[in-house]
């Protein structure tokens, strides 16, 4: 009797555990297509960044020989028109053709341009990761770019944390990636002001460090805080979207290039603003374990 208890018992646990394990099953073949298709996906993206980045290569080259020949071409009308400075029609004449290259020059400068910033934000990126002291690569920056604030009227100051631990960093690209923030920053305070919009604040463009603890790891931070105008609901949903540009004349490829060195660092970049306060882009990097 025992041993035909025991029997059933053991048959109803079968039972009981076999439905667990299909369900198990399928959640594996599940997660094992899910993970093929990322693959596929990220395989195919790679083999178009590929073939986009050598059209981009292919077109540049002879986008350069056009550009040097129009210069060429303006040096040869200069040297027609102070040949024949005494001929009122051929100068006259010359200075039309003189307009139409200035003009055509402008556009292909603009393509060359767009071409150098779709081959940083699509091109393979190499970093050489040393440790490094943000505050002092932070403090190099601002250096290089007080100068164009000051000229401004605008007062670009740093907020450092005094103890803080080294990341690997790439410096050179990762001074890209905050050069593109600061300039945004700056333009955006430099068009309210000089269309007499409300700054915000007292014109002051900041970059602060710190290091905080998130989902029990350490990171350290950097923030572009400035105090502009603001970014619409809108348009702050857009703007690290490729070819995405609130500016005139802007090529849409800083932001996304920005946020993609940042990743590439095995960080995060992130966005926060309100309209007639100011804008706060911060950039999260691991801290060294």
């Amino acid at each position: 009797m025992e041993i035909f208890e025991l029997s059933i018992g053991i048959g109803v646990g079968v039972l009981l555990t076999l439905p667990l394990a299909f369900i198990a099953t399928k959640r594996s073949e599940k997660k094992t297509r899910l993970l093929e298709q990322r693959a596929q996906a990220a395989e195919r993206l790679a083999e178009i960044g590929t073939l986009t980045g050598g059209l981009a290569h292919e077109i540049k080259n002879p986008l350069s020989t056009v550009r040097l020949n129009i210069q060429l071409l303006e040096e040869d009308l200069d040297h027609m028109s102070a040949t024949n400075a005494d001929d009122l029609l051929l100068s006259e004449e010359i200075g039309r053709i003189k307009r139409r290259f200035e003009s055509l020059n402008k556009e292909t400068s603009r393509l060359k341009t767009i071409l150098e910033d779709f081959l940083r934000f699509a091109g393979r990126m190499n970093l050489d990761l040393e440790p490094t002291d943000l505050n002092s690569m932070v403090r190099e920056i601002i250096d290089f770019f007080k100068p164009q604030t000051d000229a401004s009227n605008i007062h670009l100051r740093d907020q450092f944390h005094n103890s803080l631990p080294k990341v690997n960093l790439d410096a050179g690209v990762l001074k890209q990636a905050i050069l593109n923030l600061l300039i945004n920053a700056y333009q955006a305070m430099l068009d309210a002001k000089n269309n007499n919009q409300d700054s915000g604040g007292n014109d002051e463009l900041i970059l602060r460090t710190q290091r905080v603890k998130v989902h029990g790891k350490w990171e350290v931070q950097l923030h572009v805080l400035d105090t502009g105008p603001g970014i619409s609901k809108e348009v702050i949903k857009k703007i690290f979207q490729p070819y995405f540009s609130s500016k005139r004349g802007g090529t849409g490829l800083g932001l996304p290039t920005s946020r993609r060195i940042v990743e590439e660092h095995g960080g995060h970049l992130t966005v926060i603003s309100e309209l007639g306060k100011g804008t706060e882009f911060t950039i999260s990097l691991p801290e060294i374990e």
